[in-house]
């Protein structure tokens, strides 16, 4: 089996085979991106896998950066400024600030130019009934003007089409007739579900996602026929569960951020493996840290995500935090003198200043390098030649008072500060006391950085996984293939409205079925979306029981309700009468997962570091001192099982590196695993 995790900065990609891992990084090309995924496959040969498992950040980066293609967006005549408006909410930072404009709004930086926005002469009720008829010649004129226009995609939103899907589908025969063989995605598709906003932009994803993604499949494809794989391509969506490529490529916006999901996953199934079920998983990459939790050894999903702030997407996604905190953040002086890191990187070109790329900002990454950290013969495995003095040029340039020392000091513990903020946000924000969890680093960045955090966060313990440089690809080796429908019907869960849900699940697992070879091991997931009749917001994934929907079925889901939101909420109304909102169906087939080797025993001979180095700038530093540390350093591929390594000590793999402070302790556990404590 093989996987790839395709980053802002690094491609990763690793291969399980006759029970061992490989692995590969290389650096990511924005201009060709599947180029460096090809390259990572032919170093680790494809001949003989059964699966390659992809996720990526690139049509995450694509929107972000909105390197869009122009395409054109088609809705309910007098609804044009949807887009514009989302949900007309604003974060708290911004409430009082009237200089305030969405990242997404046609004041800044729209996914769709308000003239590419087309009102179409229609109007279809919420009972699904039609008011007014589709203006086809009308309709036919705004397509003309999208013709002329240039536009390489259409997006098609209108009012109730979750209820009645006629009006759209018609208007994408016109789409084909007027602009030729240009991806179309239409809401009733791509997201059956109430609430027009949401429904609205992540039609515009969809297609966004198909344009960027169609071609780039095309060609992985055929360079991993050419490489001589004969297996399946399956990609990772929001939750990293994994889906067939031509699958996932009908309905792409499920993948736009598959590339931060698979950790998550990761974290849950090695968590499992060791017997640590409650985790905060952390993985710190060049640009960012992307933050979430495990809880029972069950990451926490919800049924919506935000690209950005309310440019929302109708996904099953794993809830992941990201903070501007990574290896490539920028470090900068202030307003007032003092110093800052992030939330603005390096990124991969030109990088850090001690790439040699013309970087000449210093970075996360040069502070580690000074404080000597990283060592610049290993880093990246090798692959990349680090040069210090660059790095020193870089922190002396800084127009600040401080010395050396103290910039170099300054801008490590406010690295440390801002992950170890975002954690604490994180746990807080989920209801989780993280002195019962264990914080999980991984990313390239990971282990060198997030040990430090346990003195501010003061979680449980530090857990380094095996590989954590490619831990996020490791996940996809521990993803489910699941696929997923879902429906939105506004009903009273009375017995009365039994016969009409009954329908709607054997719709959805009949459609399921249907997509799935005969003999497939195959179970089937319900559950519900609902809320209090007159709430305005759905409590999610009510379990819903299997079999047929009668009148005692309907009394077990609406007591599921009641314990579902007394769990979320700590209150408990059962004297008020459930809405269900929106069914949903998912099936989970049988996947094979990765089986981690076992470390092995130390014999007779006593563990020994394969040398010391010293670590400056992190003890007392005054004008006669440096701070230095003496540390031992250790190879990885060296320990063993039970093996306890007393910090301040540096822990050198082919791909991450890890800093085990002073007033600490790792063991090494049954996987290979590091697990650091406060002494």
């Amino acid at each position: 089996m093989i996987a790839v995790d395709v980053g802002g900065t690094f491609t990763d990609v690793v291969a399980l085979r006759d029970g061992k891992i490989q692995t590969a990084k290389v650096t990511t090309d924005y201009a060709e991106v599947f180029g460096p995924v090809l390259e990572g496959a032919a170093a680790l040969g494809v001949e003989d896998a059964s699966v390659f498992n992809h996720a990526s950040t690139h049509g995450l980066n694509a929107v972000i950066t909105r390197r869009l293609p122009k395409i054109g967006f088609l809705t309910t005549e007098g609804h044009r400024d949807i887009l514009d408006m989302g949900r007309v909410w604003r974060p708290a930072h911004a409430i009082l600030d009237s200089r305030w404009r969405r990242s997404f709004g046609d004041a800044s930086r729209p996914l769709v130019q308000r003239y590419l926005r087309r009102g179409i002469h229609e109007r279809i009720t919420a009972d699904g009934g039609v008011l007014f008829e589709l203006d086809e010649t009308q309709a036919r004129a705004e397509l003309d003007v999208l013709r002329r226009c240039g536009v390489t995609g259409v997006a098609i939103c209108l009012i109730n089409a979750y209820v009645n899907p006629a009006h759209e589908v018609r208007l994408r025969e016109l789409v084909r007739e007027v602009l030729g063989d240009v991806p179309c995605s239409i809401s009733s598709d791509v997201s059956p579900l109430a609430k027009e906003y949401a429904r609205a932009s992540t039609t515009v994803i969809d297609t966004l996602m198909k344009i960027i993604y169609t071609d780039y499949t095309a060609k992985l494809e055929k360079g991993l026929a050419d490489l001589g794989f004969s297996g399946e391509l399956n990609f990772a969506d929001c939750a990293a569960t994994l889906v067939p490529s031509g699958r996932a490529m009908e309905l792409p916006f499920r993948i736009v951020f598959s590339g931060p999901a698979a950790g998550t996953v990761g974290c849950a199934h090695f968590g499992g493996l060791i017997g640590e079920n409650n985790l905060l998983c952390a993985d710190v990459g060049g640009t960012s840290i992307d933050i979430s939790v495990v809880t029972a050894g069950e990451p926490f999903v919800n049924t919506s995500f935000e690209l950005e702030h309310d440019l929302v997407v109708n996904a099953l996604a794993n809830d992941i935090s990201s903070i501007g905190a990574g290896g490539g953040s920028i470090v900068a002086i202030g307003p007032a003198g003092e110093i800052q890191v992030g939330p603005d990187s390096a990124g991969s070109s030109p990088g850090p200043a001690c790439y040699g790329r013309g970087g000449t900002q210093p970075t996360t990454t040069d502070t580690c390098l000074m404080i000597g950290i990283i060592d610049p013969t290993r880093f990246a495995g090798g692959a990349v030649d680090l040069d210090p003095a660059l790095s020193r040029q870089a922190f002396e340039d800084l127009d600040s008072e401080f010395t050396l020392a103290q910039k170099v000091r300054y801008a490590y513990e406010m690295a440390v500060n801002n992950m170890a903020e975002g954690v604490f946000n994180v746990a807080i924000k989920n209801g989780v006391d993280p002195r019962d969890y264990s914080l999980v680093a991984f990313g390239a960045a990971g282990p060198m950085l997030l040990p430090a955090v346990l003195d501010t966060v003061h979680c449980k313990q530090v857990i380094v996984p095996p590989y954590p440089g490619l831990f996020s690809a490791l996940g996809l080796l521990s993803a489910d293939q699941v696929f997923t429908a879902n429906r939105s019907a506004y009903m009273i869960l009375t017995p009365d409205a039994a016969p009409t849900i009954d329908a709607l699940f054997g719709e959805m697992e009949s459609q399921l079925r249907e997509g799935l070879d005969e003999g497939t091991g195959v179970t089937f997931h319900r559950s519900m979306d609902a809320h209090l009749a007159g709430q305005s917001w759905e409590t999610p994934f009510v379990p819903v029981p299997d079999g047929t929907i009668d009148a005692d079925a309907i009394t077990t889901i609406v007591q599921s309700f009641h314990d579902t939101y007394e769990n979320r909420s700590g209150n408990r109304f059962e004297a008020m009468p459930v809405e269900g909102v929106t069914f949903r169906v998912r099936a989970v087939l049988d996947t094979p997962k990765v089986d981690y080797p076992e470390a092995p025993q130390r014999g007779d001979e006593p563990l020994q570091p394969v040398r010391t180095t010293v670590l400056r700038y992190l003890g007392d530093i005054d004008a006669d001192g440096e701070g230095t540390q003496r540390a031992d350093v250790y190879d990885r591929d060296t320990l063993c099982a039970g093996d306890v390594l007393e910090g301040p000590a540096i822990v050198d793999e082919g791909l991450s590196t890890t800093h085990i402070g002073a007033g600490q302790r790792a063991t090494v556990g049954r996987y290979g695993e590091l697990i650091i404590r406060r002494k």
